[in-house]
């Protein structure tokens, strides 16, 4: 099987330019406008649940360790909001594909991702052995800490890859309260990649280990070879993903 590399910001026309965007403050227009798209009007936002928002694992959500050698992160999953993505990363999990498989992509102000057995962005699979479909939800956001689905062109390319945001500029600038909950968009505040909302799964969010994450993304990186400086030069590795905790039934 040919694989293609799963590029976050590969599915959009600005794909190059959106990796110098995802650093600085400013989402472009036409992605906010595409993003609005997949919110209807008729929902109040404001009176959502934002699972994201919360430190606190909830009844109906996982709670996963990801250790890494450089330490380790605890992520709340959303089953709820995501249910194939969470599927898939936790039955991985449990079969222990992610063991020794390397964060090969790091971006310091953007993200950092792995998921990918090869270990160099073109490998990887789901659990059913094709790629599934993205699963957006208007209760979840790319903000700081967010875990997400990382994918090819195809929308419905998802496999094993994934990725951590990791910025922490304010883009909360423009964001439309008739596209985003308030409290969101005050979150955007202290970071994240609203370009990528409504292209990418969520599906997580970091609880614990936040340190640990940006440690992962200011390593030293090299070009990958298409002139993205952002392979790094001794890479971080997952050594293990435990489920500490599964919704309750």
């Amino acid at each position: 099987m040919q694989f293609k590399k799963m590029m976050i910001g590969a599915s959009l026309a600005l794909s190059i330019g959106l990796f110098a965007a995802c650093g600085s403050n400013n989402a472009s227009k036409d992605t906010k406008e595409s993003t609005a798209k997949t919110t209807e009007s008729s929902v109040d936002l404001n009176k959502l649940d934002l699972p994201q928002l919360s430190d606190k694992v909830a009844d109906d959500e996982y709670l996963v360790e990801l250790v890494t050698t450089e330490g380790s992160v605890k992520i709340k999953l959303f089953p709820e909001q995501a249910p194939k993505a969470v599927e898939n990363f936790v039955t991985h999990a449990k079969e222990g594909y992610y063991k020794d498989t390397p964060f090969h992509r790091v971006m310091k102000d953007f993200m950092i991702q792995g998921g990918d057995p090869k270990g160099d962005g073109t490998g990887g699979e789901s659990i059913w052995n094709k790629g599934f479909k993205t699963e957006i939800s208007n209760q979840l956001y790319n903000i700081r800490g967010a875990l997400s689905m990382a994918r090819s062109e195809s929308r419905s390319s998802n496999g094993s890859q994934f990725f951590i945001v990791t910025n922490k500029d304010d883009v909360s600038d423009g964001l439309a309260i008739q596209y985003y909950p308030e409290k969101i968009i005050e979150q955007y505040k202290k970071g994240g990649t609203p370009q990528l909302d409504g292209e990418y799964t969520v599906f997580g969010q970091v609880t614990e280990g936040m340190d640990v994450v940006d440690k992962i993304a200011g390593a030293e990186v090299k070009d990958s070879g298409s002139g993205e400086k952002s392979t790094p030069v001794d890479p971080v590795k997952v050594t293990e993903v435990k489920v500490l905790q599964e919704p309750k039934k």
